[in-house]
């Protein structure tokens, strides 16, 4: 049955806006070359998306020809705000951005575990409120937050984790009581920065693979046929409650200790870096634990104590790495997070390796390229995404 002619125009627009985002301005003659589409049809396509105000001229060609430069339309980028936050247990960043993704503003506030919930949930309000000033934003369309933890895939809420702060259960809430106009939601700060990986860093080329993120604890995001999977509870790719060999216990369902975590989150990083004579905290977090990395990564020597801390950390991390590999046969693995880009490509080449051992599975296993950045990169793509999709349906006139 074919498309109404409203219909039409509706997938005509989104197109046409999604080539504008992604090549940025262009003229007339290039959307018509773009899409396809005959030349009226674009003309009427340009008059209704201005109309709309979702674009405008934002100069000329400047094409060598007889006659004036073509126009060249690009989107309204001070039509919407958004901001991206990235919530760990020790604080949280933000950032703001125009609608097609221009960093305006961002900053971070650290907040103590001893803080109380009503004064951590003011604190992370209040950046947000002064980074969007900061950025010249009147007000913010959509707001996008990374956080660890479960999502419950019917509510889209956080769900009660043991071991996080109340504040993080209740920042949407308090945003929203902020930023009554915004768009607010959260997703897990794993999948996020898996979004980001694919978009914009190491899994570029790659519509399967598994981001293993390594920072303050461990998780995984699994990507297959371009689509993040969730899983029925939410809880895809909480790796570290696996059991594996090498721990002295087994994790229970209210922590993850025994589990792959006691292998390879921070405080294990640190304890392994001191049992090879290596400056090491084991009390540390993800940048203490990356710092680590990078340091034995600038003088493994072969034989050195560097050199075999990294092959003993390899070894942890294959572990992990196996067996989400036996299950899925993604076919790449990204180390995500700070100690995975820490690491760079000579600790993923170090875990590559011991795949081939392990499993009959070719794995191609690649460093990070965004690091801990990538969960606000995601958010921030999130974010832009869910604006786009409201913003770049104009009415019917």
């Amino acid at each position: 049955m074919p498309a109404s002619p409203s219909t039409a125009r509706a997938i005509n627009d989104r197109l046409a806006l999604r080539l504008l985002q992604e090549e940025g301005p262009l003229t007339a003659g290039q959307l018509k070359q773009l899409t396809g589409l005959s030349r009226p049809t674009v003309a009427d396509l340009v008059e209704r998306l201005a109309a709309a105000g979702l674009i405008t001229v934002v100069g000329e060609s400047g094409e060598q020809r007889r006659g004036p430069n073509a126009r060249l339309y690009g989107i309204v980028a001070d039509r919407a705000h958004l901001a991206a936050l990235d919530v760990r247990t020790a604080g949280v960043s933000v950032l703001v951005s125009d609608l097609v993704g221009r960093v305006l503003a961002e900053a971070s506030v650290p907040i103590g575990g001893d803080t109380g919930t009503g004064p951590a949930l003011e604190q992370a309000v209040t950046l947000v409120e002064r980074v969007a000033k900061e950025a010249g934003a009147d007000r913010l369309h959509t707001v996008g937050i990374g956080a660890p933890g479960l999502i419950d895939p019917a509510t889209g809420e956080l769900r009660d984790s043991t071991g996080l702060p109340v504040w993080h259960r209740r920042l949407v809430a308090a945003l929203q009581e902020r930023f009554p106009e915004a768009r607010v939601t959260v997703e897990n700060e794993t999948n996020l920065a898996a979004l980001a990986e694919q978009r914009e860093g190491g899994a570029r080329d790659r519509d399967t693979f598994v981001l293993l993120w390594l920072g303050h604890g461990t998780g995984a995001a699994v990507v297959l046929d371009g689509t993040i999977r969730r899983g029925a509870s939410g809880g895809t790719g909480e790796i570290g409650f696996l059991p594996v060999p090498g721990t002295v216990s087994l994790p229970s369902a209210t922590d993850c200790e025994g589990g792959f975590h006691s292998l390879a989150g921070a405080a294990a990083i640190g304890a392994l870096a001191v049992r090879h004579g290596l400056p090491g905290d084991p009390k540390g977090d993800g940048p203490v634990a990356a710092g680590t990395v990078r340091e034995a990564g600038a003088s493994a020597d072969p034989g050195s104590a560097a050199d075999r801390f990294l092959d003993a950390l390899a070894d942890r991390i294959a572990i992990g790495a196996a067996s989400v590999v036996a299950v899925l046969d993604p076919g790449c693995v990204v180390l995500g997070g700070e100690v995975g880009q820490a690491g760079g490509e000579d600790l993923a080449a170090r875990v590559e390796s011991r795949l081939r051992r392990m499993s009959p599975l070719v794995t191609e296993v690649r460093a990070t390229d965004l690091g801990g950045t990538a969960v606000l990169r995601g958010a921030l793509l999130t974010a832009r995404e869910r604006a786009q999709e409201e913003l770049f349906a104009p009415p019917e006139r």
